[in-house]
């Protein structure tokens, strides 16, 4: 048998094809590492894997679509397996598997969020081009256009924090914020309505906007200060609704 070459099963019976799938799975990830593959480029087919490794095309098939769902690689239909580029999807999954079965809350998820964003926004203000800038205080604006539309608001907060995170220039803070969308999309319209007041939901749209003069003029001091205070607010009206 060939170096490296993974014993053929026999049987096939539940737990030995899991144990196959798990080595198979770690051998395409040394294949991609060992042969420096970068994102879209191609992997050999199932059936060069299946025989490579001396196992059957069916246990092929499972360690491909699980590494399909990991987001390691994209199976898309018909054509050839590639090196996919990393997704939030994936971790956006997990974050809210664990705060459904509460290995996560959402106090803790804030936590997190506070002191990542902190560090964003600093060097967002450090490192956004104009054109960056310029969109991130657009956003901040078209929330007060919308403010009668919660839904509307929603999308632009997001999309406000998701232009922040990528003029910071550092594709691991997108990645980890990506992965909390899914949380966000839950737990704003809760936050949104325990705002009881008009006046209370403009002044966290004010909040967003002195976020984005800062990062405007280029005072990362200012930014991180005002981005605390913004979290300070949104986890006040969670609490008030009960969710913290």
């Amino acid at each position: 048998m060939p170096s490296g070459v993974l014993p053929l099963s026999t049987t096939e019976d539940a737990g030995a094809k899991g144990g196959l799938v798990s080595l198979v799975i770690g051998k395409v990830n040394e294949h991609i590492r060992a042969n420096r593959l970068a994102v879209d480029d191609l992997l050999p087919s199932e059936g060069t894997f299946a025989e490579r490794f001396g196992v059957s095309r069916v246990v092929m098939r499972e360690a491909f679509r699980s590494l399909a769902a990991m987001g390691i690689i994209d199976v898309g239909s018909g054509r050839r397996a590639r090196v996919s580029a990393i997704d939030s999807n994936v971790l956006g999954a997990m974050i809210d598997h664990a705060v459904h079965v509460e290995q996560i809350s959402i106090q803790q998820i804030y936590d997190l969020r506070r002191t990542l964003e902190a560090r964003t926004v600093t060097l967002a203000a450090i490192r956004r081009s104009e054109s960056e800038a310029d969109m991130i205080l657009r956003l901040s604006h078209v929330m007060r256009d919308d403010f009668r539309d919660a839904d509307k608001v929603m999308e632009h907060d997001i999309a406000f924090h998701h232009a922040i995170t990528a003029a910071a220039r550092n594709p691991s803070f997108s990645l980890v914020l990506g992965g909390f969308e899914k949380v966000m999309r839950q737990t704003w319209p809760i936050g949104w309505r325990s705002r009881a007041s008009d006046a209370l939901r403009l002044e966290s749209i004010e909040s967003h906007e002195e976020i984005a003069r800062a990062i405007k003029v280029s005072d990362p001091q200012a930014a991180q200060v005002a981005m605390a205070e913004h979290f300070d607010k949104s986890v006040k009206a969670l609490v008030s609704a009960g969710l913290i």
